[in-house]
């Protein structure tokens, strides 16, 4: 059996979109002004979004919307009317994050198809029965996934896979780095890239690496793994890029499209047009199990493009270059000194007698306008004469049929078909031919006659007698109006659009006001039982055991779990989403819980005490009991008041550091220290502070949690016991 794969790609503007399209992509993946977690890339205005589901589905190809963002209690109502508008307008797919947005979405909204996004952390096999209980069509796997891991997700969802483009180094929806810092969430489609920033490793004093991209990764490309892909339970084959230029879109989506449909291609050359593209290096990424050190580029963050030769000679007034054997150099290209980190576009080539020239392969001159002082690398980080073939892409033509009967005493029959729809156009136009009778030639000539129109005739069947007339004029009216019809009819192909009321039950969950507190150590731990803490997550397994006879230990699971209830102990505080109905657990914050659908619907999957999103402010967390209440009713809500918030959780050991060592920084370029450690499979990033929340600013209803680090005994005292609620 042949299994069909879709070729999914970005579209940050409507230009890159065209690209798309007329290069062979399937489907398509787009944001509006709001709610994209790409907030600056150009994105779609609601007019723009109509243009681009016509055009879209004019060629037979799928519009998904990324409306893939957390969402706060103030947006609620303005981003279910943007779902409104999209799904009256006919959009394939919504992509999307935030949990309560799915769940509500899916009810209110019973024929509109929702992926859950990679933002959503889709990791484990128990958030795929989740989604799939929920009706989610679809799920975007994190990068983290290897294939083979993806393959044994045995749940009858269709799955998505990131196949090339930039990828993020903490698990996506996981990473807080950007919110912490500068208050730009990631989670809101704000990230500023902090990762792409330089930084230094330091364990106790000692500089153990300095000033180095130590976050950032090389490009996802899997090239040159295409069959292992096409033979996946990978449905959708993803690439990244909204941001992106139109000749990027243009070029990665005609690649794969060649690769998937088994064209005879030289890899190695188009691998090298791509470096002159994008290149920070490529990597088969986690998806085929890259090593930690292969996956990363420690050198630059940026384009670095394809080196093609190196700096013979600088003079003041001019560059001399000798070209490696087998690449060119053309007037406006882009290039780039690599130790110098210069770059220019050739306005003037010359050849080793100062004449002006075109192009060249060996040995040739440039201006030195940018005050090149030694030798260096060159490589070409754009291709003028590439640029120029992708400006006027061949424009994708959809074959159709068309069958012809005209017998004299009937009516002509002429029939437009796609394969999906057909349309007939019946004229009482026949007459009899007294000495110019209409050929089979020129009927057929006329009626596939389609010029500009997005439509090619592959197939033409006649039934006619041969003393017939039929005036031409008449044909092309007929022809007109079928082409016309059939835009008409694909342009504007959607659902049926549902609109449910939804019906809300209330909860009733609230306990007894809490301190929460977790501990890394069994020091801490004995402390909080000392002080009669109510609930203590402990994040070693072992320590955990050794204490579970409290009933107020819990063990505190590891984020982003392939297997999630496997890992369940009998009380836990959980950081996945998955049904926990025959659980104890509490929600951890990197449940990202921003409103109170998304606290609402957890519940019903479980989890009846959740920890609130870090991301909120005060006046925020007040906002949400007092709307939750007058809602919902009751829950259990905790709210972080001291800690070092993880920012990121990474696969791997990436920065080649001791397992359970707690004595490694990384420290940014404004001088701000990380704890890092390595817990023997992921790595972990805290803030380079502690979060400390006014108490003073929040409401009581609210149970307190604390996290504990490397704070002593007197300190753990000191902190709970300020604040009164031990006595």
């Amino acid at each position: 059996m042949i299994v069909m794969h879709e070729l999914l790609v970005p579209a940050g503007d409507m230009e890159c979109l065209k690209q798309a399209v007329h290069n062979g992509c399937d489907a398509v993946y787009l944001a509006c002004k709001n709610f994209g977690a790409r907030k600056f890339a150009k994105n779609f205005d609601n007019e723009e979004i109509i243009e681009a589901l016509k055009f879209c589905h004019l060629y037979g190809v799928k519009v998904y919307v990324t409306m893939n963002t957390l969402v706060k209690n103030n947006e609620v109502d303005e981003f279910l009317k943007q779902v409104d508008f999209l799904h009256k307008n006919g959009v394939d797919a919504l992509i999307m994050q935030d949990f309560g947005m799915i769940c509500l979405v899916r009810e209110m909204y019973p024929n509109l198809e929702i992926h859950a996004s990679t933002q959503a952390n889709i990791s484990s096999k128990d958030i795929c029965e989740l989604y799939y209980d929920l009706g989610v069509k679809r799920v975007v796997f994190s990068r983290e996934l290897s294939i083979d891991e993806i393959d044994s997700i045995d749940v009858p969802i269709e799955k998505e896979a990131f196949i090339h483009g930039a990828l993020c180094i903490s698990y996506s929806g996981e990473c807080l780095m950007s919110s912490m810092l500068g208050g730009r969430s990631g989670n809101r489609g704000e990230c500023v890239g902090n990762c792409r920033l330089p930084y230094t490793l330091k364990k106790d004093n000692k500089v153990l690496a300095k000033d180095k991209y130590l976050l950032s990764t090389k490009e996802l490309n899997t090239t040159s793994k295409i069959d292992r892909l096409l033979n996946s339970s990978i449905y959708s084959f993803k690439i990244e890029g909204r941001m992106k230029s139109p000749l990027y879109v243009g070029f990665i989506t005609r690649l794969y499209r060649n690769l998937i449909d088994k064209k005879e291609i030289d890899l190695i050359n188009e691998t090298n047009k791509l470096k002159t593209i994008f290149n920070r290096e490529f990597t088969v990424g986690r998806i085929f199990n890259e090593n930690d050190s292969n996956f990363m580029n420690i050198k630059s963050p940026n384009h670095i493009g394809l080196e093609i030769g190196k700096v013979l000679e600088v003079t003041k007034d001019k560059i001399k270059i000798r070209l490696n054997k087998g690449f060119e150099l053309h007037q406006y290209d882009a290039i780039r000194f690599l130790s110098s980190n210069k770059g220019l576009i050739i306005n003037y080539l010359y050849d080793d007698k100062m004449k002006l020239i075109s192009s060249c392969n060996d040995i040739c001159y440039i201006d030195n306008k940018i005050g090149l002082t030694k030798e260096d690398i060159v490589t070409k980080t754009g291709d003028y004469l590439l640029g120029k073939a992708f400006e006027k892409v061949e424009e994708k033509k959809i074959n159709i049929s068309i069958s012809v009967k005209a017998k004299l005493g009937s009516k002509l029959i002429v029939e437009f078909s796609d394969g999906e729809n057909s349309l007939k156009i019946e004229r009482d136009i026949i007459e009899e031919s007294i000495n110019n009778p209409i050929s089979e030639e020129s009927l057929k000539k006329q009626l596939t006659k389609l010029g500009n129109s997005p439509f090619i005739c592959n197939n033409i069947n006649t039934e006619m007698d041969n003393n017939i007339f039929i005036r031409i004029k008449d044909l092309n009216d007929i022809r007109r109006e079928l082409t016309n019809k059939l835009i008409e009819l694909r342009s504007n192909k959607k659902v049926d659009y549902l609109k449910q009321e939804v019906k809300f039950t209330k909860t009733n969950f609230k306990t007894d006001k809490k301190i929460n507190c977790s501990v890394s150590n069994e020091e801490q731990l004995k402390v909080c039982l000392e002080l009669g803490v109510d609930r203590i997550f402990v994040m070693n397994l072992d320590l955990y055991k050794k204490y579970q006879k409290y009933s107020n230990v819990y063990y505190m699971l590891n984020r982003c779990l392939l297997n999630v209830n496997s890992n369940l102990q009998e009380r836990s505080l959980v950081s996945d989403f998955a049904n926990y109905t025959n659980y104890e657990v509490v929600g951890n914050y990197s449940l990202n819980v921003t409103n109170i659908y998304t606290a609402y619907y957890l519940s019903k999957i479980g989890i009846k005490s959740i920890t609130l999103s870090v991301e909120l402010t005060p006046d925020e967390i007040n906002n949400f009991l007092d709307s939750y209440e007058t809602k919902f009713g009751s829950l259990d809500f905790i709210v972080l008041v001291y800690g070092r918030i993880e920012n990121m959780i990474i696969k791997g050991n990436i920065l080649e550091i001791k397992t359970n060592d707690n004595s490694y920084k990384l420290i940014d370029i404004n001088g701000r220290e990380f704890p890092v450690f390595y817990d023997g499979v992921n790595t972990h990033i805290l803030n380079y502070e502690n979060k400390s929340l006014d108490i003073g600013l929040m409401k009581n209803n609210y149970n307190y949690r604390y996290d504990f680090y490397n704070e002593n005994e007197i300190e753990i005292k000191n902190i709970l016991l300020k604040n009164d609620f031990m006595c």
